[in-house]
């Protein structure tokens, strides 16, 4: 009966096992209200809005920005 005749690394091993564990990514879709991509379920990290509803307060990046240079 044949035998391997090295032991495999534990990476080896665990890379081959961890194949089909892999967890596939869910498709991106587009927010209805600012265009941006995000994943479904989540609210839109650009305009804050979920479902068409604003549910959450998004701080102005251009704002952001022009404090720090002021500083």
């Amino acid at each position: 009966m044949a035998l391997p005749k090295r032991k495999h690394s534990k990476a080896r091993s665990r890379r081959r096992r961890a194949l089909y564990r892999q967890i596939p990514v869910p498709p991106l879709m587009s927010c209805p209200k600012c265009g941006e991509a995000v994943r479904p379920h989540n609210a839109c990290r650009k305009c804050g809005s979920y479902k068409g509803a604003e549910v959450m307060h998004v701080r102005d990046r251009a704002k952001k920005k022009e404090r720090e240079k002021g500083r």
